[in-house]
């Protein structure tokens, strides 16, 4: 609760917290949160993906998500479980939507660097907390270059796959999901920057914000942008990108957030696993 007022006070496109509750008869506390009337984003690109369009729609979407995020890390907070489940869309009328960043039931203060259990979705966590390094800013963004790529495709990532230890041996070799025909190329630059596996050299949230706002608002690469609407409107009419058009998902991709530690363990028999392509380290004692 205290995370979540601390972000609020500051910016909005954060979920806000009105107070807690106690249910009567379990006895169990529930927070008391805003009503977001659109759903989340994965489920909201299932039903509007055709419509998204490069020149306008993607880019106001993903601004107004970095901003929440850079929210979050300006009040000093990490967000740790950061996804496409966790960014809710409200409705303010027929052409407006205020996308909100959620579920900050995880997120901890960036100075606490504790890290006993690891809870979160597979595809959406950075290469070096597979290795034992906590969270932190570096690694929420990673997810925002995840989310930037469903975007893209209206898929969550490494979805036909299960996601074992096998898909983190695969992250920690640097496999990242496949970029798409129509992505514009500033797009994907700034996309892989976010997944890079070196957490250094990825972008601050600020300057992903300022980024989406220079192509959202002052027009930069517009140019870039329309000749990738036409792409992906090619696409879409041969069926070649979309949701209903993806691969069948895995009957044991899971996206709800769950206790890590015991399926990284598997990467290794022994104390560490070595990724002979990128010399990547798990160290297990950490975990």
């Amino acid at each position: 609760l205290k995370s979540n007022q601390n972000c609020y006070e500051i910016k909005h496109h954060i979920i806000r917290t009105h107070g807690i509750t106690k249910a009567p008869k379990l006895g169990d506390y529930m927070l008391v949160m805003q009503y977001a009337s659109g759903g989340d984003l994965y489920n909201w690109l299932q039903k509007n993906f055709a419509k998204i369009t490069w020149n306008k729609d993607k880019l106001i979407i993903l601004w107004q998500i970095s901003e929440g995020l850079e929210t979050i890390h300006k009040a000093d907070y990490i967000h740790r479980d950061f996804h496409s489940g966790n960014i809710l869309c409200n409705l303010l009328n027929d052409k407006r939507h205020q996308w909100l960043i959620g579920d900050l039931e995880l997120s901890q203060p960036a100075n606490n660097t504790s890290n006993n259990e690891i809870y979160g979705v597979i595809p959406y966590v950075a290469p070096e907390i597979f290795r034992g390094s906590p969270f932190s800013k570096e690694s929420d963004v990673y997810c925002m270059g995840m989310i930037m790529w469903e975007l893209t495709t209206g898929c969550k990532p490494f979805a036909d796959v299960e996601h074992d230890h096998q898909l983190i041996y695969k992250i920690l070799d640097g496999e990242r999901p496949e970029i798409t025909e129509d992505t514009p190329e500033c797009y994907a630059r700034l996309m892989k920057s976010c997944w890079d596996p070196d957490p250094e050299k990825r972008p601050l949230a600020k300057i992903i914000r300022n980024t989406f706002g220079s192509w959202s608002f002052r027009n930069k690469h517009n140019y870039l942008f329309n000749k990738a609407e036409l792409k992906r409107l090619e696409l879409l009419k041969s069926k070649k990108l979309g949701p209903q058009f993806a691969k069948k998902p895995h009957p044991k991709a899971i996206y709800t957030s769950r206790p890590l530690c015991s399926i990284i363990s598997k990467c290794s028999s022994t104390n560490s696993y070595m990724s002979i392509d990128l010399e990547f380290d798990i160290n297990i004692e950490r975990l």
